[in-house]
C-alpha cells in the first residue's frame, strides 16, 4: 500500500477543509474507515498517525480522527457513513477499502473523500478521470489486479507442476472480488491453469478454510489482495 501518497492526499485535503472552516473553534473531523481488524493493523495505524504529523497535523489538536475497523463486516458501512454525512465531517478516508469509497461517494457529493483502492477508480465511478477527478473524491490506485496477475505468473514459474491454484476472495467486498476473479481467470486461462475460489469474510476463519483444501502437490494457494489481511 502506498501509505505516503495516501497520507499526503489526506493531509492536504484535511488542511484545505481546516482552512475552509477557519472560523470554527472545533478541529475538523476525519472519519477513517478500514476493512481490516484493528488488531492486525497496528503498523498501518502507526504509519497513518506518523503521516499526519509529517504534514503538520497534530491528532487531537488540529484534527480529530474517528477510527472504524470493520474486520470484514462491510454491512456496517451504511450506518457509519450516514452518521458521518449527518454530522458533515471534514473528510471521509477509506484506505484499501473499495466498498467504503463507493458507499461514501453514493452518500455525499459535498464531503471530500480520500480513497485507496485496488481497482480502477474510473471504472468504479469514483472519479471522471485520473488526471481530473472532477468529483468530491480523490485518491490512489494500488493496481492490485495487476499484482495478482503477476503473482499467479510468478507462482506458476516457481511451481511448474502445480495445475490448480486456490484464490481467496471476500464476498463482502464485491467490487474487488469481481475484479480479482476476472483478471485472475484471464491469467489462468493463458497459462493453462485451474482455479479454485474460496470465500472468507473474517481472518480468524482462515486456518479452518486452509485445512479443507485438497491435499495435493498439484494444488497451491494464491492469496488475493483484500482489505482485511
Amino acid at each position: 500500500m502506498k501509505r505516503r501518497e495516501f497520507i499526503t492526499l489526506l493531509g492536504s485535503t484535511t488542511a484545505w477543509s481546516f482552512a475552509s472552516r477557519a472560523q470554527s473553534s472545533t478541529p475538523p473531523v476525519v472519519v477513517f474507515i478500514s476493512g481490516r481488524a484493528a488488531e492486525t493493523s497496528t503498523a498501518l495505524n502507526a504509519e497513518f498517525r506518523k503521516g499526519l504529523r509529517q504534514v503538520g497535523l497534530a491528532e487531537g489538536k488540529d484534527v480529530i480522527v474517528e477510527y472504524h475497523w470493520l474486520d470484514g463486516h462491510y454491512e456496517q458501512l451504511s450506518t457509519i457513513i450516514n452518521d458521518a454525512v449527518k454530522r458533515s465531517v471534514a473528510v471521509i478516508a477509506t484506505p484499501g477499502n473499495s466498498p467504503g469509497a463507493l458507499a461514501a461517494k453514493a452518500a455525499t457529493e459535498m464531503i471530500p473523500i480520500v480513497f485507496g483502492v485496488g481497482d480502477d477508480p474510473v471504472a468504479l465511478g469514483l472519479v471522471k478521470s485520473l488526471a481530473q477527478p472532477r468529483t468530491n473524491a480523490t485518491g490512489i490506485n494500488f493496481f492490485a489486479n495487476e499484482i495478482n496477475t503477476k503473482r499467479l505468473g510468478l507462482m506458476h514459474e516457481l511451481l511448474p507442476k502445480a495445475v490448480r491454484f486456490a484464490v481467496l476472495v471476500n464476498p463482502g467486498n464485491p467490487s474487488t472480488t469481481e475484479a480479482t476473479s476476472t483478471t485472475v481467470k484471464q491469467a489462468a486461462a493463458s497459462l493453462g491453469l485451474e482455479l479454485l475460489f474460496l470465500t472468507l469474510v473474517r481472518p480468524v476463519r482462515l486456518m479452518p478454510l486452509l485445512q479443507r483444501l485438497p491435499r495435493s502437490r498439484r494444488t497451491r494457494f494464491l492469496l488475493a489482495l483484500t482489505a482485511f489481511l
